[in-house]
């Protein structure tokens, strides 16, 4: 017998983009491929957080695809799927500000997601 328990990781969002997750708007989350997100699955739960409150929304992880940089992540996803209400060039600009150029080089992942209701 399987276990079929999703993993559930907890990751810290900006309240920007928190109300537009837990609104069901935003569809494509944005990070750096770093290591302790390398083997994130279809199927797991994220448990997105307002650091330093109490504020949570769970999604579930429906794809998990890795870009070179910022910008190839923006084009093949379509901005409206990342921020429905900034620009192309508003997001690549405001990604960039949270992840340096030092973090970028360590590729992009785009994450479906999907709000667990």
């Amino acid at each position: 017998m399987s276990n079929t328990t999703p993993r559930v990781r907890e990751l810290n969002l900006y309240r920007q983009y928190f109300d537009l997750v837990a609104a069901g708007t935003k569809t494509i989350e944005v990070r750096v491929k770093y290591p302790h997100l390398a083997d994130l699955a279809v199927g797991d739960v994220i448990q997105f957080r307002i650091k330093g409150t109490d504020e949570t929304c769970e999604v579930e992880v429906k794809r998990v695809t890795e870009y070179t940089d910022f910008e190839a992540l923006l084009d093949g996803e379509g901005p409206a799927n990342v921020n429905p209400t900034a620009t192309h060039d508003e997001q690549l600009a405001n990604i960039r500000a949270i992840y340096p150029p030092e973090k970028e080089v360590l590729g992009a992942l785009a994450i479906e997601i999907q709000l667990v209701r």
